[in-house]
């Protein structure tokens, strides 16, 4: 593959024409939509040209804005266990500074911006769900500890999924949502948008893009920072809903977020159908089962207590098992992807030059990269961690083979309903990480420290696996050169890592991670529930997990999307319930006319406004984090009679706002 280098204009030099760089003002007709044969896609920047993409500017800024959300995103993740994505957030300061600024090419650099900056969120995911376990366990790790298993998670992370770029991101173009993604890539067009419109004197994409960030930023402000109606509606808030849910474990909620309704929105009713129809299999067969037949201790259970400790279970073995078949069903595509890198290796050149739009790091040197960090990780384990080299190779084997096979299972996820199981997978790593320790006779505290490494590596690969394929998606829509976002990702990759090792030192220093701590680290609590028995001698939930792999197996051979199944499984019914409300509103408003071309419109415009509803929500998110950084608690009023009737009226008014301001939209 070539990869002679595309340069930038040098300071001092004349400027690059960029009067023929972007090609439009909005994304194309087809940006969406599968590609009939013989067709193309045609991004918003000019594929033939070089164009104004890394520069101090952008590189500075992206490199700031990781830093800032890092250490933002870390604090608020240990307090709450909620990681908000950074993308988002990121690109919307970035088009707001480039209005001010007004640099050259600001699409371009503001591309960059984002995918260095998106750093932040995908290694704090990795770092906070594992690392701080070991110091809830009581043993102590450094940051030089903290940072390389970041550090390294995240190179593997992207070198792994280099070479399936062109298959997520080009070939599967318009079968897959891509929910995150489309709401970045709207914010990044409507700053360019809404420079054509003010020169127009008119109000148009970027105008209804604000509109609906604001409706969905201020309605989830308010809920999530002061509580002003319920943020989740559930039947357990009445009394037949709690006898109901006391004697037949049966419930029924849904979180009334802007963000989550618009997510629904974008993934479409057939996946969110898919995704509900196996949440509702856990909370009303599973759970209810369960709570009949199960034994006593397991009966006594609340509903939610059920789905975390035993139900949710089988949904871990269902999405390791889907990726498993995803693994199978995509080995062509990785067989294409060693043989190329092999052939290169040979010394062979592809006979066609690629476009600058589609020209990626040479898979030579993908190759290169790849040897060189797993080595680093070799010796990483070996020196660093675990100080037995047979026990380390050992730990390396198993880091190599689960963060490779489970990138693609982590890139779909975030394809499909924009939500990465890194966590679920992360605990099954734990698990057969651990299990391979102890029959190697590396167990106790040593064990520990050992297995919480390993899986801080690779959830934070998988993280970034997830991650890394909405900023290239990204940049395809909009018409980036892969090559710049992939090299530069390496170094928002460092500065995050560093950062985050900082923050988890700090944070351990001034508050630590035990039971009467401000930072509860839910799911790093988690994982050590899960791995302490494990180590210390205890039973392992074998017979759920195979449950969940046979479930996968069978949906499979029904030709049911096993993937987005078992991820409704293992996600809240709560977060699921809004999935299938917004992707229920997109098939209402593609069905609102028999016109087609109208219909195309309406469903376009709420694409845009589901668009602005996420991206309101997640900078807001930030917002409601900062306040409550500063004190402010939000009252325990959610399962109160009122806050739950607000709850439904607040979310009425929104689906209400979502699909009204879709039906208005006119054909071109």
């Amino acid at each position: 593959m070539n990869t002679e280098p595309i340069h930038e204009p040098r300071q001092g030099a004349s400027p690059v024409d960029t009067s023929a760089d972007v090609v439009g003002n909005k994304l194309p007709d087809n940006a969406f939509t599968e590609l009939a044969k013989g067709e193309e896609y045609r991004p918003v920047m000019n594929p033939d040209r070089p164009i104004v993409e890394v520069t101090p500017y952008s590189v500075g800024m992206g490199l700031l804005l990781a830093v800032i959300f890092s250490a933002a995103a870390a604090y608020l993740g240990l307090k709450v266990g909620q990681v908000f994505e950074a993308a988002i957030p990121i690109a919307i300061i970035a088009v707001g500074l480039s209005s001010k600024l007004k640099p050259q090419n600001p699409l371009g650099q503001n591309v960059i911006i984002q995918s260095i900056g998106a750093c932040s969120g995908v290694i704090v995911a990795g770092a906070i769900f594992t690392l701080p376990a070991l110091y809830i366990l009581e043993i102590d790790v450094d940051f030089f500890k903290i940072f390389l298993s970041s550090l390294f998670g995240g190179f593997l992370g992207i070198l792994f999924f280099m070479p399936f770029r062109k298959y997520f991101v080009k070939e599967m173009h318009g079968k897959y949502p891509f929910p995150e993604a489309t709401a970045t890539t709207q914010v990044l067009i409507s700053g360019q948008s809404a420079a054509a419109e003010e020169n127009k004197g008119s109000k148009g994409q970027a105008f209804v893009l604000l509109i609906a960030s604001l409706v969905g930023g201020v309605y989830d402000y308010l809920v999530a920072t002061f509580g002003t109606w319920a943020e989740t509606v559930t039947t357990t808030a009445y009394s037949w809903g709690h006898t109901m849910a006391d004697k037949f474990k049966y419930v029924v909620s849904c979180n009334t977020g802007a963000a989550v309704l618009g997510l629904g929105y974008i993934v479409g009713l057939k996946y969110a159908f898919v995704i509900f129809a196996g949440s509702i299999f856990v909370w009303w067969v599973i759970i209810p089962l369960m709570g009949a037949y199960g034994a006593p201790e397991i009966a006594a259970m609340a509903p939610d207590s059920i789905f975390k400790e035993y139900a949710r279970l089988i949904g871990i073995g269902g999405i390791a098992m889907a990726g498993i078949i995803g693994i199978v069903k995509s080995w062509n595509i990785i067989a294409q992807a060693v043989g190329l890198a092999s052939r290169e290796l040979r010394g062979a050149r592809e006979a066609a030059k690629p476009v600058r739009w589609q020209t990626d790091i040479s898979m030579k040197h993908i190759t290169y990269f790849i040897l060189l960090a797993l080595v680093a990780v070799l010796l990483f384990f070996w020196v660093g961690v675990i100080h037995t080299f047979w026990q380390a190779f050992i730990a390396w084997i198993v880091v190599t083979i689960i963060a490779f096979l489970f990138t693609t299972v982590a890139a779909n996820a975030i394809a499909i309903v924009g939500s990465n199981p890194v966590s679920g997978m992360t605990l099954m790593t734990l698990i057969v990480a651990s299990g391979i320790f102890v029959a190697i006779g590396l167990n106790g505290e040593q064990g520990i420290m050992a297995a919480m490494i390993v899986g801080g590596v690779v959830c934070t690969a998988l993280s970034m696996a997830g991650g890394f394929v909405t900023d290239l998606k990204i940049g395809y829509w909009l018409g980036s050169t892969p090559r710049k976002q992939e090299s530069w990702k390496f170094l928002g990759t460092l500065v995050s890592a560093a950062t985050v090792g900082g923050v988890i030192l700090m944070l351990n220093n001034v508050y630590g991670f035990g039971p009467d701590s401000t930072l509860q680290a839910p799911q790093a609590k988690a994982m050590a529930a899960v791995i302490k028995p494990m180590m210390m001698g205890g039973t392992t939930p074998w017979v759920l997990y195979i449950v969940g792999a046979i479930l996968a197996l069978i949906l499979n051979w029904l030709g049911v999307p096993a993937l987005a199944f078992c991820l409704g499984m293992f996600l809240p019914l709560s977060l699921n319930t809004p999935m299938l409300v917004g992707g229920l509103i997109s098939w209402f408003v593609a069905h609102s006319t028999k016109d087609k071309e109208l219909a195309k419109a309406r469903n376009e415009r709420g694409t845009l406004v589901s668009s602005g509803l996420i991206a309101g929500g997640a900078l807001f998110g930030v917002f409601s984090a900062i306040t409550i950084m500063c004190g402010v608690e939000q009252p325990e009023n959610g399962g109160e009679f009122m806050p739950q009737i607000l709850g439904l009226v607040a979310y009425a008014a929104l689906i209400a706002f979502l699909y009204i301001s879709s039906v208005r939209a006119k054909k071109a």
